[in-house]
């Protein structure tokens, strides 16, 4: 049987991995600065997380969301340490996609409305209404278009005024820092515009936090630079460092009610344990402070590199502007001088979302290898 092939992909075979680097078939080391789309958060490989894993498999890995999960309750409770929003409640899927599906359908229970606001550049997943949310067309088959969305511009506060006042929207969907879009940050006056229209026309606001969550961009959630309360937050990841785990945190206002979301996989004992292993050492080793530094150490360095016309995000969310397109370049960085990197929707910016245990050391060798990779590709 043969492959469904819808991805390209590039000749590295990796098959090992510790901290931020990567192993292939023939012992190459490579260098992770994009941590398989954020989702390494603590490392490949950390003793204590693989530690709460093996624990947890030699006693039940599994069993039915129709009894009780102590485990939830404990990750529900670290979540909110860490975030401080200890009144929001948590529900807990698979995916981040899964974790968008939750919380749209959430916003039209709650508002008995079905149209969404998303914004230009958004990428929220591949499922049914999350991949409608999404700005690619390409990506979009015509059953997901049959979804009622609309897409604007951020920061323009009357464009979204007018049509939250048609009454129709159950859900503005946003990214504090655009993922795959590309690092846009909307503006701090619209972010609090958005959260003021969408309390005065009865919508919810979701902060989609699926690649910025878990201390990435230096805060908790990247929303959480601004003093705003999201009706539904969405959660994916980096918050299980590779073990598949989503959800969602529900601000009291939405009341919960059997049967109006379920999930047979979703806060399984080992997705539990996968992420509360994150949220150890995130404390443990004070990685959210740490991505400050080591941002204004990054943004340092880049800007001695003149071919460079933009860094963009916060954090280890960041992003590297150029005036040509870089598939070419990543290219270089991956086979000649073994360094992984992110693209973006945006042709021109590469993406670095690397373990949060990322040194600086790390970002001097990613440098100097820059320099040679854009005189190599001159």
């Amino acid at each position: 049987m043969k492959l469904f092939d819808v991805y390209p992909l590039y000749e590295v075979k990796p098959t090992r991995a510790k901290d931020v680097y990567v192993y292939d078939d023939k012992n190459n080391e490579y260098l992770d600065l994009y941590g398989g789309h954020a989702v390494i958060s603590i490392g490949h490989g950390h003793p204590h997380y693989i530690k709460l894993i093996e624990e947890q498999l030699n006693k039940i890995a599994f069993y039915s969301n129709a009894i009780q999960n102590p485990l939830q309750q404990e990750l529900a409770n670290a979540i909110g340490d860490h975030s401080c929003l200890y009144n929001y409640q948590l529900f807990l899927c698979n995916s981040g996609a899964e974790a968008i599906e939750n919380a749209l359908k959430l916003a039209s229970f709650h508002t008995h409305k079905k149209r969404i606001i998303a914004f230009k550049n958004a990428f929220h997943g591949r499922t049914s209404a999350a991949v409608a949310a999404t700005d690619n067309s390409k990506i979009n088959a015509p059953l997901n278009k049959q979804q009622a969305v609309t897409f604007l511009p951020f920061n323009n506060i009357s464009a979204i005024e007018l049509e939250l006042s048609k009454g129709d929207v159950c859900a503005v969907i946003f990214e504090a820092i655009q993922g795959v879009g590309g690092l846009d940050e909307p503006k701090e006056e619209f972010v609090y515009a958005m959260e003021k229209l969408c309390e005065k026309y009865k919508s919810c606001l979701i902060a989609d936090e699926v690649q910025s969550g878990f201390g990435r961009s230096g805060t908790f959630f990247a929303f959480q630079r601004y003093k705003i309360n999201p009706h539904v937050i969405t959660i994916a990841k980096g918050m299980g460092n590779g073990f598949p785990i989503g959800g969602i945190l529900v601000h009291p206002d939405i009341k919960a009610s059997y049967g109006m979301l379920g999930t047979t996989f979703g806060g399984n004992h080992l997705a539990c344990k996968a992420s509360l292993a994150v949220l150890d050492i995130l404390k443990k080793e004070n990685l959210q402070e740490k991505t400050k530094s080591l941002e204004l150490y990054f943004r340092k360095k880049a800007a001695k590199i003149n071919h460079i016309k933009k860094i963009k995000g916060r954090g280890l969310m960041l992003g590297l502007e150029f005036n040509f397109e870089v598939a070419t370049l990543r290219k270089t960085l991956i086979y000649k001088h073994r360094i992984f990197t992110g693209g973006s929707s945006n042709k021109k910016l590469i993406r670095i979302l690397p373990p949060l245990t990322v040194q600086e050391k790390h970002f001097d060798y990613f440098f100097n290898a820059l320099k040679i990779a854009l005189k190599e590709n001159k």
